[in-house]
């Protein structure tokens, strides 16, 4: 393979000590003195580059377009090395992708594996992609691998962009009813209670609340905000504890409209990174751990741990992962078959477009329910603080008369 061949002898090696060459020159800035005036290396990417410090990471974007750039480079008959000399090339100075593939880049020349460079980047390479140009550089099959990686990026991104999508309409449209009814209850709420206290007319219930409400919002409001501040903080803690994401991610998935995009969408997501692992050598119990560790939920990763310390008693993934009672009956049972006939990645494949399927129907039934509730709702409160009004205004009016 091209990307495989490291030889001092031929032109690829030439090539390789070349960058090797190019890449010190342009990386190596000049040596700080230390207190005894030996020379200290420094790494141009931990220097300041115009007032600013360069990215160390890619971001999940980036990352699957220098994953789909690599495997065109490397078909095309660059080197390794060469390709990713290319990438590095691209983007400016302070980018994470410049640094990352100059660093991916000089430790492939020292003589690393790409597999063992990309460990040293877990910000940028999850443990997924490792594994799986670790079991390309087994096979030799390393175009296809990236191939396969770019396609589980790309559908990975379209399903988030999806959940965004169907969330953003409702948060946003939930945000600005807040905000209209606390504009109305601090600016516009105290005006008409002058009016109403100097008249000295008695107030309906409603229209009583509505100004305690104003009165206390005006003058106490702050500890409302503090109040939220700090459940906020206190909530951010706790769920970083394994008792409060355990929790939360348990409520994730029984929600009410929104269990249903999670939980399809996980378990897509899981059938599609088992599928890709199997599919390219990697063993089912490596392939439980990684998924364990990519799979965003912790009542998820549970079962798998649990899943795959069963299976190495010999149990089969679809008997643990059926008695942890996360996982849908439909998905265990069609993992059963699966292992039954010897074809996983088949079964996986069909689990990842089923709920893939169900997720994007779950969001069309999310957005056409949440539209009349939050209409609902927000009608109802500036609803009220209209109604509050009106009843005061009519009752002063008939006083006067």
């Amino acid at each position: 393979m091209p990307y495989a061949k490291k030889s001092s002898g031929t032109r690829e090696g030439r090539a390789v000590r070349d960058l090797s060459v190019q890449a010190s020159s342009r990386t190596a800035p000049p040596a700080a003195a230390d207190a005894k005036g030996k020379a200290k290396p420094q790494s141009i990417w931990n220097m300041q580059i115009g007032g600013n410090k360069a990215k160390t990471a890619m971001t999940r974007v980036e990352v699957l377009l220098f994953t789909s750039e690599l495997a065109d480079l490397i078909e095309a008959g660059m080197t390794l090395g060469q390709a990713l000399q290319a990438l590095a090339g691209q983007g400016d100075e302070l980018s994470g992708q410049r640094y990352v593939c100059q660093d991916l880049c000089d430790r492939i020349v020292r003589g690393e594996n790409f597999s063992d460079a990309c460990m040293h980047h877990p910000k940028t390479f999850e443990p997924l992609y490792g594994n799986m140009i670790k079991a390309a550089e087994a096979s030799g099959a390393m175009v296809e691998v990236l191939r396969r990686l770019a396609d589980h990026y790309e559908r990975y991104d379209n399903m988030r962009g999806k959940i965004k999508s169907a969330l953003s309409y409702p948060v946003i449209v939930l945000v600005f009813g807040i905000f209209a009814v606390i504009a109305a209850l601090v600016w516009i709420i105290p005006k008409f209670q002058k009016v109403f206290d100097s008249m000295g007319a008695t107030l309906p219930l409603p229209t009583r609340i509505l100004i305690g409400m104003s009165d206390y919002l005006i003058h106490y409001g702050w500890t409302l905000a503090a109040g939220a501040v700090f459940a906020a903080w206190w909530f951010k803690k706790w769920s970083a504890t394994e008792k409060g994401r355990l929790k939360v991610d348990g409520w994730k998935l029984k929600i009410p409209l929104i269990s249903g995009i999670i939980a399809t969408g996980a378990y897509s997501s899981l059938a599609y990174t088992l599928k890709t692992l199997l599919t390219n050598g990697v063993n089912v119990l490596q392939a439980l751990k990684i998924a364990e560790e990519t799979c965003g939920n912790a009542v998820i990763a549970q079962a798998l741990k649990t899943a795959r310390q069963r299976v190495t008693d010999g149990t089969s993934i679809s008997g643990p992962l059926a008695s942890s009672g996360v996982f849908p009956r439909m998905m265990t049972d069609m993992l059963a078959v699966g292992e039954q006939a010897g074809d996983m990645a088949s079964s996986l494949e069909h689990i990842g477009k089923r709920y893939q399927k169900d997720m994007d129907r779950n969001i069309t039934s999310f957005t056409n329910a949440l539209e009349p509730i939050l209409i609902v709702l927000i009608a109802g409160a500036v609803g009220f603080v209209a109604i509050s009004i009106l009843m005061a205004v009519f009752q002063v009016s008939s006083s006067l008369g």
